[in-house]
């Protein structure tokens, strides 16, 4: 089976260390890929917006599945493309057409799809520029922080969460304003909840699911949870309080109601849900969808998948998946982003990477990476590498990360210190 990967992160090159595994692969390329993904398949010069180049690369190539790593290609429509051209109808897509792919595109239909279908979420208010008092009038409602979320896609930045409620209030009319463009034309006001967040993958044909192993994500630039939003510093498997009972409400009071939702309003969606799940004093609430897998999620989560990931996206396309197996190796996996000097700012990029050679017992994954004129790893982003490890729990893998991270250098590398240590047994 010939398989095609599109997006260049870290999150496309784990997919394509999962699949290079499977005995089922007959050859692997990645659009546009990395340094890390090349060393796996084939990269390819496509860009992930242009859908007819991508077709024809994949009539020429005879591709039978295209994976779809980030999310715009999805919410701008590519498996809808590929399903209007009878001559690309056949390729099977890993990920949902736009209309299932709204439920990440945009925070306004997702909240009022989780209130139609009694799924537990905070409590909201969608604002624009002609309601706009209503917003003021339900932050005074409630106690601080304040939750302010753009309703489209803004890149990872779209979401705020302030003390005061006149800073609030300001926020919400430069948000209306266009701070975030065209995505924060409504404005989505949620009640804080106060808990321990978790991200909750599966996998779904549109009626059978399964779902992958937890995994926890650290936000915040700097240790602490300080400092700026970024893409993700780094990710746990599992979590610990991701226990039977917690994940038997998550499934019965989440999952379930989601996919049928999706079913019951017609919505055609196959692929991958992401739920961003928080712990509100045991019961599951959701933050967010997502129409794909997290990252730095997927690096932890791909390293504890022991099933064939191929012969999942196999039961998607033959409508299958319900008798296929998912098997999850127990153990711990962690890994530690390192990013670039000046991340989520502004930074230089073409910073050679040393000591990747180095490396016996972590697995590497690289973000945002490129190969120079020299035939030398430099960086070409902000997040680079993603150290990863597994150990028998949290302590010995977030170890043997960071012993990988000690190995590896470029100018102006960053890193947390502290993943996973929320999670440790002291």
């Amino acid at each position: 089976m010939k398989v095609l990967i599109i997006g260049s992160g870290g999150r496309e090159h784990a997919i394509a260390w999962k699949l290079e595994q499977s005995s089922q692969l007959e050859k692997l390329f990645i659009a546009p890929g990395n340094a890390g993904t090349s060393q796996l398949g084939t990269n390819v010069d496509l860009a992930i917006d242009n859908f007819e180049a991508i077709g024809q690369f994949c009539l020429e190539n005879k591709i039978g599945i295209v994976v779809v790593g980030p999310e715009q290609p999805l919410v701008n429509g590519i498996h809808d493309y590929f399903a209007g051209d009878d001559k690309l109808k056949s390729i099977c897509i890993i990920g949902p057409k736009k209309e299932g792919a709204i439920l990440e595109g945009s925070k306004d239909f997702s909240k009022a799809f989780m209130k139609r279908h009694n799924i537990p979420t905070a409590k909201y208010v969608s604002v624009t520029k002609e309601n706009i008092a209503a917003g003021f009038s339900f932050m005074e409602s409630k106690k601080p922080p304040y939750v302010l979320k753009a309703d489209g896609l803004a890149a990872g930045k779209g979401v705020l969460i302030i003390d005061n409620i006149e800073e609030a209030k300001s926020a919400l009319e430069e948000m209306l304003s266009g701070k975030f463009g065209d995505a924060s034309n409504t404005v989505v006001i949620e009640e804080f909840l106060d808990g321990v967040e978790a991200s909750v993958f599966v996998i779904t044909d549109g009626t059978a699911y399964k779902i992958l192993p937890t995994a926890k994500d650290y936000k915040k630039i700097g240790e602490g949870d300080t400092g700026l939003n970024t893409g993700g510093m780094g990710a746990v498997s599992p979590v610990s309080f991701g226990n039977n009972d917690f994940l038997d409400k998550v499934d019965n009071q989440i999952i379930i109601p989601t996919i049928k939702g999706l079913k019951k309003e017609g919505i055609d969606y196959s692929g991958f849900i992401f739920f961003g799940v928080i712990n509100v004093k045991k019961d599951p609430y959701v933050i967010e969808y997502n129409c794909r897998l997290g990252d730095p999620e997927t690096e932890v989560v791909m390293l504890r998948l022991k099933s064939d990931l191929l012969e999942l996206f196999d039961g998607i396309a033959s409508g299958t998946l319900s008798e296929r197996d998912v098997k999850i190796d127990p153990r711990t996996a962690a890994t530690v982003m390192m990013v670039s000097g000046g991340y989520p700012d502004k930074y230089e990029k073409g910073k050679e990477i040393n000591g990747l050679s180095d490396l016996a017992e972590q697995v590497v994954f690289h973000a945002g990476t490129t190969t120079n004129a020299e035939g030398n790893v430099v960086t070409n982003g902000g997040r680079v590498l993603a150290v990863s490890a597994v150990g028998k729990d949290v302590n010995t893998a977030v170890k043997k990360a960071y012993e990988g991270v000690d190995k590896l250098n470029f100018e102006g590398a960053v890193y947390r210190r502290d993943i996973g240590s929320d999670l440790m047994k002291k």
